[in-house]
Order: structure tokens, then C-alpha cells, then sequence
């Protein structure tokens, strides 16, 4: 108890502490509104001046008209153009040049001075103009910088058309080519990285990102307004300045503080609840452990998204936590923890109402739409569910706010949708929580169920009589957990692996054998008597079934089932066979007893029940509703007067509709067939 207690302490306060650190620390704006619906209260007169900012939008394309206009700075190189000149001279008149006239290189000459002095870019100076969109630049003459056009500057190819294609054809244009132009071109016009950059920075720093001042006092807008888009910039632009005016001080602490207080008392909620309602699962630490771990899962989510402006919180299925609350445990358990879980979440966000309302709502749907998974169609039926019921009761919301059909918010809608689809998602997480907290779902019974799996193929193989023993069980147990409220899967799952122990020895059990009994060839060794002999070889199949179970990693709830079934009864025929053959000495009881422990789950109950019916039903010679009724009612009635069921919660009404079901259904197991007659 003592354990319980300290897991619930630790799960609460680390619950506690995480929630609250990541809740918001600011004024608490209080107003929900959005474009297009109207104004639900009191008129609002502005406290403080705060600016009007621009959405991010509209700063983005104020930027990007400024860049269109910007014309990026190129330093004239002075000496660049005569020194080519002067280069082209020299060769020419060493004789570099071949076959070309003076009249030739007087008009190359007048061509390289031309371009040079209206100016030369290179190649790829002009490819990121052209990129840029820029139509003009900036040049730099002297620290003086005049804006020219780039049509009115060369390039090296531009300017070497211009020169070898002249419009006259004064000079022969295969003398012009012997002349190698392009030799004596080179940029004169160079890029100056450093000031574009220093200017593009100031001008963006001068693109304002506030279009207005809203002044104390001023009226920002009154009872029953529509919203418009213009009123909403000036509300987004009074939430962020709200939030940036951060509290400090005594003032932050008490924030904290109060904070603090409203997280305690509202996951107070959950130990009340389990302590008052279901106090079985609160004696559990794992399950605790679930239950924060849940709880907290989603407000931890929901806190990173709004932080980081990430999408909307309501793409989050919050439906999936009541949904695994109801797959492993029960839907009072189920909506507790999702109003708690809801409670927490809402306390971070601006608009809590109509969230919390909705969620609710949908995690509501989940609860009922649920009532056991064991296929995987159950989940895409109740995603539809919750789709149908989030739609309908988000545009009943908004009808009810008088919005127009035409100014529903249709992004809202489309989350929900996305949302109920993320819960389809619950079908593979389903495996992870089953291995982090030990708890078996209707989905792993249904597949344990299935006699292919490897354990019982093997079983039905060496030991078929006991398979057809366990299936046999199986059935009845069923009819009886669904008659007295139990639970019909788990008891039928476990009754196929209660005796899967008897594979190492099976022909010592009566339903495997075939006319050779092997406990009749057990003679007295080291004192043991072949009757002690005999019930170990029995008893040990509840151990050795245990450790198959641990081998093929059966899950700990069927093989609790294994150890219980046969609960602290005794193997009664060789213990009596052994007082028999033993008059005057005291019987090793213990001996002859299995270790149990005895059921201590309805389920676990009905499992030795149906065992023990089933098995003694095979030995009766003649199946009348008489003898049928006599073994069931002495059987039950003897496990009763034994009490093996003192430890679990099974009521004496629960015994006897126990035995009214099973009596029904050996009578239709052994049910007389007409002889058909032959020709």
C-alpha cells in the first residue's frame, strides 16, 4: 500500500511540475474572436498605446517591392580600358597581328575606347542582374555614385559584337577577326559587394512593420460588431503587445503560484476519482503511472506548438487518450481522465472555451463509439464517429454565434477531419503501451486466440486431447463471462493456454491417452511413493506451463490465468489412491496440492469453474439434464465450500447463473442425435 501510495505522490508532483513550467507567463488575454464573426463582448477601449503591425504578409511584400526598385553599386575601374588599349597597340605594331591594315587597327582601337568608356560587365555580373530583375545600377565614380542603365552598359560578348560587326563595312570583317577582340576585353565595371549589401540591409530596415498607432483610450470596437479584417490586425496587434509587457517580480510568483494551485487541484481530481470509484485500479502503480503519463502527454504537445507557432493544436487528436483509457480499462475511467487532460491543455491557450467544448465533445464520441477493440475496423468506425460529431458540433457552434455560411473558418473543419484520421494511428501505439506498462489489449487476445500461431500448433499437435480439452473450455467460459458480466475474450484466450504445460508429458493426462496409462508402470523410488510420483507429474504442469509462457512471452495477465486455474485444490484421485494404499500414516498433504494461488479475478473464477466441469463432464456415462445438473451444481458447489473464490469478486448470483449456463450448454454438447436408418 505503502508503494502505491508513494508511485501515485511522484506521478502527481512531477505531473504538476511539468504542466505548470511550460504554461505561459503573461496577462492573460481573455477575448476569442475571428475575422468574419462578431464581437461577443463588452466594447473594448484600448488601456495603453500599442503600435499596429503589419502582418508578415504585408511586411514580405513591402520588401519585395523595395528589392524590385534597388539598383546594386559597381566600382568603374580607371586604368582597365587604356590599359587594354595600349595592349592591343603594342601587339600590333610588333607584328603579333598578321594581314590586318593600319586602317583596321585605328578602327579596333576607336572600338576598345568606346565600350570602355560607356563600361564593360562581366558575364556573370549581368546573369545576376538579370536574376535579380534590376534594370540599373548604381556606379561609383571618384565617391560619387550616378544610376545608369544596365541596357547602357556592355558586356565582354555585347561588346565584342559591337566592335567585329560594325554597321559599315568599311573594314573587311575577316581582318577584324584576325584582329582577337575578345583578347583585349576585360570588365571595367566590377561589383562592390560590401555597399550592396550595407545598402539592401538599410533598406530593408527601413520598411516599417507597423502601419499605425492605436492611442490610449481610442475604441477599438464595440458589442456585436463583425470583426473586419482591418479590426482584427489591430486585436493580433494588442494580443502581442499584451504578451510582450511580461510580468516580473512579486507579480511573476504569484502567477506561478497560482498557476501551480490551479494544476494540483484540478489533477487531484484523478486520485479522488479512483479511490471513491475504482479503487482496483488505483492499487495498481502501473496503471497510475498510465493514467499521468496520458494526462500529461497532450498539454506537454500542445504547450510546444503554440511556443513555436507551429500549425494549429486542433490537428491534435486528443480523442486517442479517453480511447486507450477505454481499450485497457472502462469509460467512466475514460472521461475523467479526458476532462482532466482537456482542463490542463486549455489552461495555455486563448481561446479555451469553445476547445475545451469540442474536444469534449469528440473524446466523448470516441468513448462510446468504442466498446472493445478486436479488429481493426472498430477504429476506422469510430474515426467517423468522431469526425461526424466534431463537424456537426463545430458548425452547430458557429451557426449558434450568428456566422455566416459563408464565413465559417473552413480550416477548422479541415483539422477535425485530419484530426479523426491521426486516430487511426491508435491501432499501431496500441502495441507500444502494451509493452512499456504491461497491459494487454483485445487486440493482442484476438491474435493470441488464433490456434496457427506457433504454441498452438504445437499443442494441438502433441497433445490434441488436451487442445480439444482447452478449446472445449474456452467455449464455455465465454457463455458464462458474457452471462455474468465478465470478459468473454480474455477468459476464452486464457482457457486455450491454461494447460499448455501438459505438452512435455501428455500421456499422463487421461484425455491424451489411448488405452496405456503410464502412471501404472511408476513403482516406489527413494522413499516417493508412485502416488506422489504421479500427482508431481500433474502439479507440474501448472510450473512448466508457467515457463512456456515466459518463453513464447505471453503476456503476465493469461499467465496468471495459468497459475490460477487450478487455484489450492488437490490432485484428489492419488491423493486418495495414496490414503487408500497409506491407512495409518499422515498424508503429505502439501504433496499433493497445487501451488497456486487461488483466483482472485471473476474472470480467473470462471476459468476453474469450466476446467472443472468440462473435464469431469467426459467421465459421466450417461449425459442427462439430471446428471449434467447434479456434477455441475457438486462441482461449483465444491469450490465454493472449499473457498477458492474468497479472494475474488464473484457473487453468489454469479454462481448460480454460472451454473445455469453451463448446464445449458453441456446439454447442448451431449445432446442425443437421431439413429438414421439405413436401406
Amino acid at each position: 500500500m505503502k508503494r502505491n501510495h508513494l508511485t501515485t505522490v511522484l506521478c502527481f508532483l512531477l505531473s504538476a511540475i511539468v504542466v505548470t513550467a511550460l504554461l505561459p507567463r503573461q496577462s492573460k488575454f481573455v477575448f476569442e474572436y475571428e475575422a468574419g464573426r462578431p464581437w461577443k463582448y463588452a466594447p473594448l477601449i484600448a488601456p495603453f498605446d500599442f503600435p499596429i503591425s503589419k502582418t508578415e504578409a504585408q511586411v514580405q511584400a513591402e520588401k519585395d517591392s523595395a528589392l524590385a526598385a534597388f539598383s546594386p553599386f559597381f566600382n568603374r575601374i580607371p586604368d582597365a580600358g587604356e590599359q587594354q588599349v595600349e595592349s592591343f597597340l603594342r601587339d600590333y605594331a610588333s607584328g603579333v597581328l598578321k594581314n590586318v591594315s593600319l586602317a583596321c587597327a585605328r578602327y579596333v582601337e576607336g572600338g576598345l575606347r568606346r565600350v570602355y568608356e560607356t563600361g564593360v560587365i562581366s558575364a556573370e555580373a549581368s546573369a545576376e542582374l538579370s536574376q535579380r530583375g534590376s534594370t540599373s545600377v548604381r556606379l561609383v565614380e571618384e565617391q560619387e555614385a550616378t544610376t545608369v542603365s544596365i541596357s547602357g552598359l556592355y558586356s565582354t560578348r555585347s561588346a565584342y559584337e559591337a566592335i567585329t560587326h560594325p554597321d559599315d563595312a568599311a573594314v573587311p570583317h575577316d581582318m577584324l577577326q584576325r584582329c582577337n577582340v575578345q583578347d583585349y576585353l576585360t570588365p571595367n565595371i566590377v561589383y562592390d559587394a560590401a555597399r550592396t549589401e550595407q545598402a539592401e540591409e538599410d533598406l530593408m530596415a527601413s520598411v516599417s512593420a507597423n502601419s499605425g498607432m492605436v492611442v490610449t483610450g481610442q475604441r477599438i470596437i464595440d458589442r456585436g460588431e463583425i470583426v473586419t479584417h482591418d479590426q482584427k490586425q489591430i486585436l493580433d496587434s494588442f494580443l502581442q503587445e499584451n504578451e510582450r509587457m511580461s510580468i516580473s517580480g512579486w507579480d511573476y510568483w504569484r502567477q506561478v503560484g497560482g498557476q501551480a494551485l490551479f494544476v494540483m487541484l484540478v489533477l487531484m481530481l484523478l486520485p479522488l476519482y479512483l479511490r471513491t470509484f475504482r479503487r482496483d485500479y488505483f492499487e495498481t502503480p502501473r496503471n497510475v503511472v498510465l493514467f499521468f503519463t496520458l494526462i500529461v502527454l497532450f498539454p506537454i504537445l500542445t504547450s510546444l506548438m503554440v511556443r513555436a507557432n507551429f500549425f494549429s493544436i486542433y490537428i491534435l487528436p486528443f480523442a486517442i487518450v479517453p480511447l486507450f483509457v477505454r481499450i485497457f480499462f472502462d469509460s467512466r475511467t475514460a472521461t475523467i481522465i479526458l476532462l482532466i487532460m482537456l482542463m490542463l491543455t486549455s489552461m495555455g491557450l486563448r481561446n479555451p472555451h469553445e476547445f475545451l467544448a469540442l474536444e469534449l465533445a469528440m473524446g466523448i464520441a470516441a468513448v462510446y463509439g468504442m466498446k472493445e477493440l478486436t479488429e481493426r475496423a472498430q477504429l476506422f468506425r469510430v474515426a467517423l464517429i468522431v469526425a461526424a460529431f466534431g463537424l456537426l458540433f463545430q458548425f452547430a457552434y458557429d451557426i449558434s454565434q450568428g456566422i455566416a455560411l459563408e464565413n465559417l473558418d473552413r480550416s477548422r473543419y479541415i483539422y477535425i477531419l485530419v484530426s479523426s484520421v491521426l486516430l487511426l494511428f491508435a491501432y499501431p501505439l496500441l502495441y507500444l503501451f502494451e509493452r512499456v506498462f504491461g497491459f494487454t489489449s483485445s487486440v493482442t487476445l484476438v491474435e493470441l486466440s488464433n490456434i496457427n500461431n506457433r504454441l498452438m500448433r504445437r499443442l494441438s499437435k502433441e497433445a490434441q486431447g488436451t487442445f480439444n480439452h482447452s478449446t472445449q473450455v474456452g467455449n464455455l467460459a465465454a457463455e458464462v463471462a458474457d452471462a455474468i458480466g465478465g470478459q468473454p475474450q480474455l477468459v476464452r484466450t486464457a482457457a486455450l493456454y491454461h494447460d499448455i504445460g501438459k505438452i512435455l508429458n501428455p500421456a499422463f493426462f487421461t484425455e491424451n491417452q489411448s488405452g496405456v496409462n503410464p502412471h501404472d508402470d511408476l513403482k516406489e523410488k527413494d522413499g516417493v511413493s508412485p502416488e506422489e510420483q504421479s500427482a508431481q507429474i500433474i502439479i507440474n504442469h501448472v510450473t512448466e506451463g508457467l515457463r512456456l509462457a515466459e518463453k513464447f512471452h505471453l503476456p503476465k495477465l493469461l499467465r496468471e490465468f495459468i497459475s490460477t486455474h487450478h487455484g489450492r485444490s488437490q490432485v484428489k484421485y492419488f491423493f486418495v489412491q495414496w490414503q487408500k494404499n497409506h491407512p495409518d500414516a499422515e498424508p503429505p498433504l502439501e504433496r499433493f496440492t497445487y501451488p497456486g494461488p487461488n483466483p482472485y479475478t471473476k474472470e480467473q473464477a470462471i476459468l476453474m469453474m469450466c476446467d472443472a466441469v468440462e473435464a469431469s463432464s467426459r467421465s459421466l456415462t450417461e449425459h442427462t439434464e439430471e446428471s449434467i445438473s447434479a456434477l455441475v451444481n457438486r462441482i461449483i458447489d465444491g469450490q465454493e465450500q472449499a473457498g477458492y473464490f474468497r479472494e475474488c469478486p464473484i457473487t453468489y448470483r454469479d454462481l448460480q447463473e454460472a451454473k445455469r449456463v453451463l448446464i445449458e450448454s453441456l446439454k447442448t454438447v451431449y445432446h442425443t442425435r437421431i439413429a438414421y436408418p439405413e436401406l
